[in-house]
């Protein structure tokens, strides 16, 4: 048995709904999993993850693996430990951490300062394997190399040919049974060389499968061909998941190509700056306009922060600097997220994804 099994409840077109078996659990997709940067979501803890229902939450290797350092949480049983987060875990490689740092970047890895201390250090494909096998997670992600958007084709080409090599080396250094390993897909947002790396990443047959390099500054327009040539040719038997993408119409837009798996910062990046997401798409609550108002973020909103507190309660807080409005904001932020995600998987099990998908976009698109 695979570390990660995927089985399909429902499709609707090539949207899916299915469960992703872990060794140490299940998740429902589509899935949507909260970013913990440093093994935590600012201002959340993993008692808040349990109640807004996330099933994985992200740890960050580089972050991690600089403080408090993986020997630091190997020493505690693991990530998931550490946190005292009961669900499922999943860190990535560092990669696009790294690679935003301008680093020394040869055939064998990457040498890189640290943010923290200017300290130097060194990855390869089989550091960054045993680095996260110290951390634990659920599932771990190989080293690759996120090219920026636009790059001439030579530097998508260079990326794409050292993902693969480098992916070759991962899979060869993992060792853990308990543990998922996840290949992952470049390209750029040219569709024959999307197809390329997707072909050849699932030839080396790994857990499941992710698509990276995109919504790194390219239009949703030019994302979403190349998104789908990926998606052709990477096995439906295995999840498949899209890096760093959480806004709502991307999400629906993947759903409908095949994905299954989504992480991004923006939920609680911009509930920090007080911007929560509605039915009625972004809304600005330290605005004047809602000084007084009594209605919650999203009257259609199920979460605790809609049920109990009101918008000019909330504007109050950012008014006055205290720490509690971006924690409500980013906590609704993820619970109408999860949300939609569980109106996804509805939709794609009565047959009327389409139509979900017409409405998110009608308002998000």
């Amino acid at each position: 048995m695979r570390a990660v099994e995927f089985e399909l409840i429902a499709a609707d077109g090539a949207a899916r709904s299915g469960i992703g078996h872990a060794a140490r659990g299940t998740y429902r997709t589509p899935c949507f999993m909260p970013v913990g940067t440093r093994a935590a979501i600012k201002y959340l803890s993993a008692a808040d993850y349990e109640r807004l229902g996330a099933e994985i939450v992200l740890g960050n290797t580089y972050h991690l693996m600089l403080r408090p350092g993986a020997e630091t949480i190997a020493h505690f049983g693991g990530l998931g430990k550490f946190t005292d987060w009961r669900g499922l875990t999943l860190t990535d490689s560092g990669g696009f951490q790294v690679f935003s740092l301008e680093p020394k970047m040869d055939d064998d890895g990457v040498t890189f300062r640290s943010t923290y201390d200017g300290s130097t250090h060194r990855f390869t494909p089989e550091s960054a394997v045993q680095t996260q096998q110290l951390l634990g997670a659920d599932i771990q992600m190989v080293l690759d190399v996120c090219a920026p958007l636009p790059s001439p084709p030579d530097v998508i080409r260079l990326a794409l040919d050292r993902t693969t090599a480098w992916a070759a080396r991962a899979k060869a250094a993992h060792t853990r049974d308990d543990q998922a390993l996840f290949g992952i897909v470049q390209g750029g947002i040219d569709e024959a060389m999307r197809a390329e790396s997707a072909q050849r990443t699932a030839e080396l047959g790994f857990d499941g499968y992710a698509i990276g390099g995109l919504s790194v500054g390219e239009t949703r327009s030019e994302m979403l061909p190349a998104l789908a040539a990926a998606m052709a040719h990477l096995p439906t038997d295995r999840p498949r998941y899209l890096m760093g993408v959480g806004d709502p119409a991307s999400l629906v837009e993947a759903v409908g190509l095949g994905v299954d798996q989504f992480d991004c910062v923006m939920q609680t990046r911009i509930g920090r700056h007080g911007t929560a997401m509605t039915g009625h798409g972004k809304l600005h609550v330290k605005n004047a306009k809602h000084a007084l108002s009594e209605e919650p973020l999203d009257s259609d909103c199920g979460c605790e922060v809609c049920a109990r507190h009101s918008r000019g309660y909330i504007r109050h807080l950012f008014q006055v600097g205290e720490p509690t409005g971006p924690r409500l904001v980013s906590l609704h932020n993820l619970a109408w997220t999860l949300q939609l995600m569980d109106r996804m998987r509805a939709a794609i099990g009565a047959g009327t994804f389409d139509a979900l998908r017409r409405e998110v976009l009608a308002v998000w698109g």
